[in-house]
């Protein structure tokens, strides 16, 4: 299981991810779950998933293939595509025909292969745009209601979100507040480890604009999740019922 998390604001865009992968309780692994595909000034294309690691990695792996493609044009590469939403397209077709195909193949052995993304970036031009891809290749967009998208384990960490976070949220209390929906999902869920990728995407860049890796340990972490959890502490012994 993973969990990964994405913010649309006026400001741009915040993006996380986790990077554990389970195969059953005693093997756990860490992989890459954030990818990037840019022409820095002319289209910044973050891609983050969830899911059977087959079908991710093949995916990701067909989209940078199409790419390289000598033949490559607006309707097979991302990097060609006119618009973020041909983006989400293309790599919603190929999502879900990498889904069918491995499904396909783990038929007989009756295990799962399925997997979700979140597709996020901007054009030259055009706005920066936020999609959560279902692994049937349809996707949903973010909102000025609904600014953030989450895949995996998103229960834990979206009552945070959902308190905080508006369209008008500043880049810096934006990265904190889906630190602290990481933080909440690492203490309710083992399915989800560290390291963690952060990135950030100002609006207008059409690059990424900050990238970080917090690993194991990490001082500033620690120290804003024993705050926060401090803070609701102090908090819950001063409500009255």
């Amino acid at each position: 299981m993973t969990y990964c998390v994405g913010l649309k604001l006026n400001a741009g865009l915040v993006l996380l991810s986790d990077t554990r992968t389970n195969a059953g309780l005693d093997n756990i692994s860490c992989y890459r779950k954030m990818f990037f595909f840019e022409n820095p000034g002319e289209r910044i294309i973050a891609i983050m998933t969830a899911g059977s690691l087959s079908v991710t990695q093949t995916t990701i792996a067909r989209l940078e293939e199409a790419i390289a493609d000598e033949f490559a044009d607006e309707t097979t590469s991302i990097l060609k595509a006119p618009t973020m939403l041909r983006v989400a397209t293309i790599i919603g077709d190929t999502l879900s025909r990498t889904r069918r195909e491995i499904a396909e193949q783990c038929r007989d052995l009756r295990q799962q292969a399925s997997a979700s993304l979140i597709v996020a970036g901007q054009r030259q031009g055009g706005d920066t745009r936020l999609f959560l891809i279902y692994p049937e290749g349809n996707f949903i967009e973010a909102t000025d209601d609904t600014p953030f998208l989450q895949i995996g384990e998103h229960k834990y960490g979206k009552p945070i979100l959902d308190r905080v976070v508006t369209p008008a949220t500043g880049l810096a209390d934006a990265q904190k507040a889906v630190l602290l929906s990481m933080d909440s999902t690492l203490r309710s869920n083992l399915s989800v480890g560290m390291p963690l990728d952060l990135a950030v995407i100002e609006r207008g860049s059409c690059a990424v604009t900050s990238r970080r890796r917090i690993l194991e340990g990490d001082t500033d972490f620690m120290d804003m999740s024993a705050a926060w959890s401090a803070a609701l502490r102090d908090s819950f012994v001063k409500v009255s019922i």
